[in-house]
């Protein structure tokens, strides 16, 4: 029979949550059982396509195309599974499924009400696509006590009775500060939190208590008592180096045996094989190489927006065993720099990265930075957006189109990258409208690339003839422009298997010159990197020690 883990948050946002679920997932899958990962956020929006980078971090898309939030990137990571449009769910998405019932007249009259119409479509979520899973975790999103929450916790709730408390366990992530003029950890935001969660009608099962240092017996006993848990349930989370340090910190604690007990299922569960996560921290505490990665992108003062992107370098570290530094550029700021400052501002790195984005804002710094690439000799990777630019440049600089541009971002100039009609996937071609608008249909999800096979890019995907990777875009190279490029040394390498699309670009003359419509980052696995990031590592390093 499956059991359900609801990961809940208390006492102040950003502990942790979509870790701690992950990482909880990867122990259970570590004992050999069938893992599923889902996020119900509750703020309206319908996902997160429209945010911000700086609101809300990155948007994760799945291989079926879903706009996500970037939890489930750390679940793929984490788990190694693919995550589904099913597996995410927000308080805006389940608001439109309940009024378009009404409006159907599904609800036959009734007075529709949050409870039982919206907590009854939250409940189907949680139900939806479930075969043979011996697990499905849920991380609800927010911090209890938030208002757009309540109905999350109140399904929540009711989803335990209906299914049995013992098959249902309530993980409850809080904080217990350490005060240093006291030289002791509080427990009381602790305490407080786990009565605001008891309005909801929920007892946590389990405690795990985001600490800088392990727990006492006397803090255990205190929340034990103060809390209504059994003091063994009360797990400390404690800061690590690195999050792939977490699933081994949280198994030294027994977060993982805690849950099995909870289930009745401690006795009879195998040993977790863990070696994988001892492999990857064994090759992470003992890097003896780096290398300096210059990431130019608009969205620099935010990490967490180039979230699989900066965890993808990091794979393609731990698969040539060195370390990756990271230097965050905002390209805007290079928009404005004179040759000289602008050189200094890169000629300390030994690769860059142009990653995806939206809107015209810093796109000029960015194609600064890919002719400083090209004409260096520097290891170059485009992401998306990234390879549009290089297009651009490369019309620009070596076709001598001085308004070669893109049309989304200008009516008035040579439109080499543009908005394509015609959209296939899976053999079916569309039309795309005019006036589709933001946040309507784009190219989401895994499409096929066909490799030119004696590419650099067939070289990296080990001699593949299609791959599948995944998009999240509008705009595409123009097709009519491979030709000319391909005279000035910019070949198309990678195309849609109807060849109307140009997929991936590089230059066979440049030490590593290539670029990807799609975001190969989505893809790469602390276990296994993604092949291009791999390559683009390695061949930054190579160069390192030419200099």
């Amino acid at each position: 029979m499956t059991k359900y883990v609801f990961i809940l948050g208390g006492v102040v946002s950003s502990l942790g949550k979509g870790i701690a679920s992950a990482a909880i997932g990867s122990l259970l899958q570590a004992r050999g059982y069938k893992v599923r990962m889902r996020k119900m956020d509750p703020y309206l929006n319908i996902d997160p396509s429209m945010m911000c980078p700086y609101q809300h971090g990155e948007v994760f898309v799945t291989e079926d195309g879903a706009e996500t939030d970037l939890d489930l990137g750390h679940y793929e990571r984490f788990v190694g599974i693919s995550c589904h449009k099913t597996d995410s769910v927000s308080g805006g998405k389940i608001y439109d499924r309940v009024l378009r019932k009404e409006r159907r007249g599904d609800y036959g009259g009734a007075t529709v009400q949050m409870i039982p119409h919206v907590t009854n479509e939250l409940k189907a979520f949680m139900e939806s696509d479930i075969t043979d899973e011996d697990f499905v975790l849920y991380e609800v999103g927010g911090t209890v006590g938030d208002i757009e929450g309540t109905l999350f916790l109140e399904a929540a709730r009711q989803f335990a009775n209906e299914k049995g408390r013992k098959n249902v366990c309530f993980v409850y992530l809080t904080l217990l500060p350490f005060i240093e003029t006291a030289g002791e950890l509080k427990t009381k935001p602790t305490q407080q939190a786990v009565k605001k969660l008891l309005e909801s009608g929920i007892q946590a099962d389990i405690l795990l208590c985001r600490s800088k240092m392990p727990l006492g017996d006397d803090e255990r006993r205190k929340l034990g008592l103060f809390c209504n848990v059994d003091q063994d349930n009360v797990v400390a989370a404690l800061d690590v180096k690195n999050i792939y340090e977490i699933p081994l910190s949280y198994h030294e604690q027994g977060l993982d045996v805690q849950v099995l007990k909870h289930f009745g299922m401690f006795e009879t569960a195998p040993e977790p094989d863990l070696s994988k996560w001892h492999q990857i921290l064994d090759t992470m505490n003992n890097f003896e190489r780096r290398v300096k990665i210059g990431v130019v992108g608009k969205y620099c003062g935010l990490e967490d927006a180039y979230k699989s992107l900066k965890e993808a370098l990091v794979h393609a570290g731990i698969a040539n065993k060195l370390k990756v530094d990271i230097d965050w550029i905002e390209s805007e700021s290079l928009e404005n720099l004179d040759e000289s400052a602008f050189a200094e501002k890169l000629n300390n790195l030994d690769g860059i990265l142009v990653p995806g984005g939206f809107g015209y804002r810093g796109c000029e710094g960015k194609i600064r930075a890919v002719q400083y690439a090209r004409e260096k000799k520097v290891p170059f990777l485009g992401i998306c957006l990234g390879m549009q630019m290089a297009v651009i440049e490369a019309c620009r600089n070596l076709l001598g189109i001085k308004d070669a541009n893109s049309s989304e971002f200008t009516k008035e100039c040579t439109p080499v990258i543009t908005r394509m009609k015609v959209c296939e996937k899976d053999g079916v071609k569309s039309i795309r409208p005019d006036d589709e608008g933001l946040g309507g249909t784009m190219r989401l999800g895994a499409y096929p690339c066909v490799l030119r096979k004696d590419s650099l890019a067939s070289r990296i995907y080990e001699g593949a003839d299609v791959i599948h990777e995944r998009h999240r875009h509008y705009y595409e190279m123009d097709i009519s422009w491979e030709n000319k490029l391909a005279e000035k040394g910019m070949i198309v390498s990678g195309k849609s298997p109807d060849g109307l699309l140009p997929e991936i670009i590089e230059i066979p003359e440049h030490p590593f010159f290539i670029a990807g419509q799609f975001h190969p980052e989505f893809k790469s696995k602390p276990f296994a990197a993604q092949p291009i990031f791999k390559a683009f590592v390695e061949a930054a390093f190579k160069q390192s020690q030419l200099l």
